[in-house]
């Protein structure tokens, strides 16, 4: 036998035995405990938030866009419809706030739709975790993009002379109203993320059930001055809803109906989204 096969035959005499003592001794040890539901889901929201320091200009829909909205619709109406600007942007404000953070809501579902198309879910999928885990995450990082909005509006507004009369806990107490429902109207954009094939498919279909459901509303006016029958729809709209609680929260108020009605809303919204999208994950 030449040099090169006996030294190939040691080799395998020393690996094969080698081999087999790491992998009993791999079975032989304890395996780590599975994550908790809170953990997994907090992982993911870790990891959507180093997406945005990666790429910082996601940080753009919820620091310029906001200041936009604000400034634009205040100046632009404003005079029009309340005679001034101090008067217009204490109604206009709790409305707008809402209005900006509703809408970045959708790029959860463009988020979930990217990591689709580039196979990472498929690894989810695989992983001994809570299964929810991964969107729960997403949300949960969002809910992080919704307070940076909240408090750019916030501060843009008492600079050009918003007053809460309700105080900072007035404020606290509809920002958190207003997280709890974002974080459960973005379970509709996960669905869509999950069931339509291309980010600018979720995009397209998200502004069409955003803008009916944010300009259709008590945001910029009151539904008094609407037609009645268009009334009928504002009155009973999830946005206005909201708009209106919150609005009330931060002037010192407590609108009781409209916080329960805010509240079923967002577990409508968490049950019945929510359901589809993991029928969905599960499927894929």
């Amino acid at each position: 036998m030449s040099t090169a096969a006996t030294q190939e035959a040691e080799d395998l005499t020393f690996t094969a035995p080698k081999a087999e003592y790491l992998a009993a001794l791999l079975v032989a040890k304890e395996r780590p405990p599975r994550p908790s539901a809170l953990s997994a889901s907090m992982t993911f929201g870790w990891r959507a938030m180093l997406k945005i320091k990666h790429v910082p200009e996601q940080l753009f829909d919820v620091t310029a866009f906001p200041i936009m909205m604000v400034l634009m619709y205040t100046y632009l109406f404003g005079g029009a419809l309340a005679g001034s600007v101090d008067a217009y942007i204490q109604f206009l404000l709790p409305g707008i706030l809402v209005m900006s953070v509703v809408m970045i809501t959708m790029y959860t579902g463009v988020a979930i739709n990217t990591d689709i198309d580039k196979g990472v879910f498929d690894r989810f999928r695989t992983l001994p975790i809570w299964r929810p885990a991964p969107m729960v995450g997403y949300l949960l990082g969002d809910v992080v993009r919704y307070v940076i909005a909240s408090a750019v509006m916030l501060t843009v507004g008492m600079i050009i002379g918003y007053r809460p009369v309700g105080g900072p806990m007035g404020l606290l107490m509809g920002v958190a109203l207003l997280l709890v429902f974002s974080f459960s109207f973005s379970w509709i954009w996960t669905m869509f993320g999950l069931l339509l094939r291309t980010e600018k498919s979720v995009m397209g279909v998200s502004m069409m059930v955003i803008f009916p459901l944010t300009f259709l509303s008590n945001v910029f006016v009151e539904p008094k001055t609407m037609p009645g029958w268009l009334q009928a729809f504002v009155n009973n709209s999830p946005v206005t809803h909201l708009a209106t609680a919150v609005r009330e929260l931060m002037a010192g108020n407590w609108p009781t109906a409209d916080i329960a009605w805010t509240l079923g809303w967002a577990g409508l919204f968490v049950l019945g989204f929510g359901a589809i999208t993991m029928r969905l994950y599960n499927r894929r």
